[in-house]
Parts: C-alpha cells; sequence; structure tokens
C-alpha cells in the first residue's frame, strides 16, 4: 500500500498556459513582424485556436474524444459528464441500507427522546429539505465563439450543452442513526483564515443532527498514527469562540502515514464520518481513504471541505480564506505604496502567495488600484531587454517617480536554479521570486548608475495566520454544514463548493484532476492590466 504522502502527491499537472507555443500554427493566418509580437500572439490566441480545432478544457476533461460527426454527440456528452460527475452514495456498497427520517428539522425545537431518529419530524411537513434530484448549472455563459474572451468551447462551433451537478443541503431522509455516529475532523496543509470557522460549523450542525461522539484528529494526518497524538474531544461549548482567532483548533500538517494505516486506525477508533479540510493534496487522500474504505467494504462517510488560500481548485467560484487573503494583502500593498511613493525614486516590491495560480496577485492588485506591474505564474516575462519588466521600472520612475510590484510566489520560476526538492505534500520547493526581483532592480540601476530605492514586502504568513473575513466566515459556516448535509445523506468520496452562487457537491476526483489557474485570456486578467497599464514583458 501506497503512503499517504505519495498519494497527496499524485497531482495531475496541465500542460502550461503560457509556454513557448509551435509559431507554425498562426504563420499561415497572421503576418507578425517579430518574435515579440509572435510571443504575444501566441499566449492570447492558444485558446481561441484550440477551440477551433475542436479542443478544449471541456473536451479532453473526460479523458475521451468526441465524434462530432455523430448527430447525437451532445446527448452523448451529457450521459458521460453525468455519469463522471456522479456523487457516490451508501447504497452503492450496501444496497440495503436503511434510511431514517432526518433529524435535522428547524420547525422543531423541543428536546428529542434518546432514539433521536425516530423523534424527528415534527407531524408538519418542512420544505426545507433538498431534493436528490436537485441540480446546479455548473457553466452559465453561452459562448458564441471561440474568440470571445475565456471561451471554453466543445466543438467549433462553440456549441452549448447543459451541464449539471448536485445541489448540496439536508436531505429528507439520512443514512445513519445520531446516536450511533462518531465524527471525526481532521485540517491538513497549510494554515489558511477561516479553518477555526469551519470546524465551528460542522460541529454545531453535527450537535443539532444528534450527535454526541464528536473529536478533532491533531495535525493533520499524521494525527492517525502518532501515538502521542490523543484525538481532541469536540462539541459546541468547546468550538464556540475558536472562529475569533486565525490558525487551527487541531494544528496541520502535510504528509501522513499510508492509506491502510489510516483506515486501521478510523476502524479501531469506530470513527464513521470524516471530515477533510484541505487543498488538492488533502483530498487526494481523502479520496483514497473513500476507495479503501469502500475496498473493505466499511460504512464510513467521507466528505472533503476545500481549503486553499490559493483559490486554486477546480470548478469552485472560491475557495475559502481566499476573500481574506485578498483584503489583507492590501496592507502589505499600501506599505508599499507608501514607501515608494515617499522615498525618491522608490520602488515597492510584494510577494503575495500562488505557487501555481495568480488569483490573489491578480485580485489583490485591482482591488488595491496601486499596482504598476502584476506577475503571475501563469504569465511568462522578460526581466531584461528592451520590453523586459526591469525597462519598464525605469520608465515608470521617469514618468511617474515611483512604482510598485506585486508578484505571486510562483511567477518567473524559470528565473531561480531548480533544486529538484519536494515537500512532504510533494509539491515543488520554489525559489524566492521575490528576493530575486529585489536583487535584480538593484543591480539594473545600479549599473545604469542611477538612484532606486527599492523595498521589499513578503506577507505571507501574517496573512495565512490571520482570523477569517465576513465574507469568509460566511463562506465556510455554509461549507461546513453543508459537509455534515451530505455525509448524513449518505454520500462519500465528494467534497462541497459554491458553484454560480450557489453550495454544490462534487466528486473528489473531478476537482483534483487538474490545477486552476488564470486564464490570460480571461476578461479578469485583461481587467487588471487595464488597471496596471503595463506592457507584454516579451
Amino acid at each position: 500500500m501506497e503512503s499517504l504522502s505519495s498519494v497527496i502527491g499524485q497531482k495531475a499537472i496541465l500542460p502550461s498556459t503560457t509556454g513557448h507555443c509551435d509559431h507554425d500554427i498562426f504563420l499561415g493566418s497572421f503576418r507578425l513582424r517579430n518574435v515579440r509580437n509572435l510571443n504575444r500572439a501566441c499566449r492570447r490566441l492558444r485558446i481561441r485556436v484550440q477551440a477551433g480545432n475542436g479542443v478544449s478544457k471541456s473536451a479532453t476533461a473526460g479523458g475521451s474524444g468526441i465524434d462530432f460527426s455523430d448527430p447525437d454527440w451532445k446527448l452523448k456528452y451529457q450521459r458521460e459528464f453525468e455519469a463522471r460527475f456522479n456523487i457516490p452514495h451508501m447504497t452503492d456498497v450496501f444496497p440495503d441500507a436503511v434510511s431514517y427520517p432526518s433529524t435535522f428539522c428547524l420547525r422543531m425545537r423541543t428536546p428529542v427522546t434518546e432514539e433521536f431518529a425516530e423523534g424527528y419530524p415534527s407531524d408538519e411537513k418542512w420544505h426545507g429539505y433538498i431534493n436528490n434530484n436537485d441540480r446546479v448549472l455548473l457553466k452559465v455563459i453561452n459562448y458564441s465563439s471561440p474568440t470571445s474572451a475565456g471561451a471554453e468551447c466543445i466543438d467549433s462551433n462553440c456549441s452549448w450543452v447543459e451541464q449539471w451537478v448536485h445541489r448540496a443541503g439536508p436531505r429528507e431522509k439520512i443514512f445513519f442513526k445520531p446516536e450511533e455516529v462518531k465524527a471525526a475532523i481532521v485540517t491538513c496543509g497549510g494554515l489558511c483564515p477561516g479553518l477555526n470557522d469551519v470546524i465551528r460549523q460542522i460541529v454545531i450542525t453535527l450537535e443539532i443532527y444528534g450527535v454526541k461522539k464528536i473529536v478533532g484528529i491533531p495535525f493533520g494526518y499524521r494525527g492517525f498514527s502518532e501515538k502521542d497524538l490523543a484525538e481532541m474531544p469536540l462539541s459546541r461549548k468547546v468550538v464556540q469562540n475558536v472562529h475569533l482567532s486565525g490558525g487551527s483548533l487541531l494544528g496541520v500538517s502535510r504528509g501522513g502515514p499510508k492509506v491502510s494505516d489510516i483506515v486501521d486506525s478510523i476502524q479501531e477508533r469506530g470513527i464513521n464520518m470524516l471530515f477533510v479540510l484541505g487543498g488538492n493534496g488533502t483530498h487526494a487522500g481523502a479520496n483514497a481513504i473513500h476507495d479503501e474504505c469502500r475496498k473493505r467494504r466499511i460504512k464510513v462517510a467521507v466528505v472533503g471541505v476545500p481549503k486553499t488560500i490559493d483559490n486554486d481548485i477546480m470548478l469552485m467560484d472560491k475557495t475559502f480564506g481566499f476573500d481574506t487573503a485578498v483584503e489583507e494583502a492590501q496592507r502589505a500593498i499600501n506599505s508599499a505604496y507608501i514607501e515608494a511613493h515617499s522615498a525618491y525614486r522608490g520602488i515597492g516590491i510584494v510577494k503575495l502567495m500562488g505557487r501555481s495560480s495568480g488569483f490573489i496577485a491578480m485580485q489583490a492588485s485591482l482591488a488595491s488600484g496601486q499596482i504598476d506591474i502584476c506577475l503571475i505564474p501563469e504569465v511568462p516575462f522578460n526581466l531584461h531587454g528592451p520590453h523586459g519588466v526591469l525597462r519598464h521600472l525605469k520608465y515608470l520612475l521617469e514618468t511617474k517617480g515611483s512604482a510598485v510590484v506585486c508578484a505571486a510566489e510562483g511567477a518567473g520560476q524559470d528565473f531561480l536554479e531548480k533544486t529538484n526538492a519536494k515537500d512532504a505534500s510533494g509539491n515543488a520547493v520554489l525559489g524566492d521570486i521575490g528576493v530575486y526581483l529585489q536583487q535584480e532592480v538593484k543591480k539594473y540601476f545600479k549599473e545604469l548608475g542611477e538612484t532606486a530605492d527599492v523595498k521589499y514586502i513578503d506577507p505571507t504568513y501574517m496573512i495565512r495566520a490571520c482570523r477569517a473575513n465576513a465574507s469568509d466566515g460566511i463562506l465556510c459556516t455554509v461549507l461546513g454544514q453543508n459537509a455534515v448535509h451530505g455525509a448524513f445523506a449518505g454520500y462519500s468520496g465528494i467534497t462541497v463548493g459554491i458553484c454560480n452562487t450557489h453550495y454544490v457537491y462534487f466528486p473528489i476526483p473531478e476537482v483534483i484532476s487538474k490545477p486552476r489557474v488564470v486564464d490570460p485570456n480571461s476578461r479578469m486578467w485583461h481587467r487588471c492590466l487595464t488597471s496596471t497599464g503595463q506592457p507584454d514583458f516579451l
């Protein structure tokens, strides 16, 4: 059995969306005068050309080709999509599983007997339940052309095909008796604003269902195997005020023991509901645990709550912690602006989170209105040369007197020495682009014999450790509630997220199939470029 560390390190890697592209693709249609224009066209038109050739993210996601000459291809595509996005249910393994009337009914708040499942609901019908057949539309834009900004087309005509996913919420029938449930919560990976909010709401909702045995597994997956790490009893009294501070009540860590060892521990502890808070790697581990439980025919519901400050999980509007990160980043950006603006020929550099996706840097740049250059992993750039970042900084100092640069941590890694080192989650250890930029800017202006007062700010750990803001607090609350609803409804191997403003359940394999990245052809990135006024650095 492979270790959990190897499982969570198995992330699908997308082909680069911004790397060198085949110039021959474009030469037949475009007369380009120089390499700089060619590279720019490659980046902007890659998605359009792919869409025109009938190749797209949507078409390839299922791992099978589409025969567009088949008149029924739309229907077949929809069926294939439904099969992929069908969420696993307990009855798949236990067809004779008994269901009970839900103990979650907000119309009746009187105390219940020891036989929880027989005490609810009240005689009066409550219309707060979600029907199992309710669906939410995954994509809401009907692109009329593959040349539209951000277009994700299935075929060359950009045909509209409806894609529906499962709506989250409480069901009228549940598949666990609350008095027989032992629920466990585990937080993995790095810190993120909102972890305590989710923990708190999971505990509160479990108690409303009538669950008495709730525990926290300390320090991520390793808490299942480390003998000196005892599980933490949780109750509403314990978690009542934990959301008022950052971090995780349960602690976090990366990596962990073998999947089989974790499932052994789950069996020994009598756990039959496991709530896993983490990112792509953590969800890969949760899915492996779900699969192992099914293999052993153990009645355990494994439900994920996506946690990534980088907002890089597929299919979701956003993940918790992201809004807080963008808001907190404003302080660092404002400080860099004041430092730069107050100095003679000042330059402020801010490095923000974003290993493979530049959502925080992009949104923070848009929100602040103080950024002159935004650098993200998805868009390549040159430092030197007539169209490089350094030359533009020189122009900004000459015209504005100061400049502010915002860089995502994964930007410009081609300039840095690669170590091939991996962290416990299997992520590549990145070089420090912020320090590198600081050094290169100083060196550039020194060689020119010109003054440049460079200030560098890295607020990473201050942002990760802060308390969730109001927006994330609401998101965390609803995600925590819906995670519990999903487990009681008998679903497992799922994660809960927000999609087109509605809360939904996704099968875990679909959200971890590849990382979500900024589309350089999207309207949001174009808006960021409009805000900063920066040119192409190629």
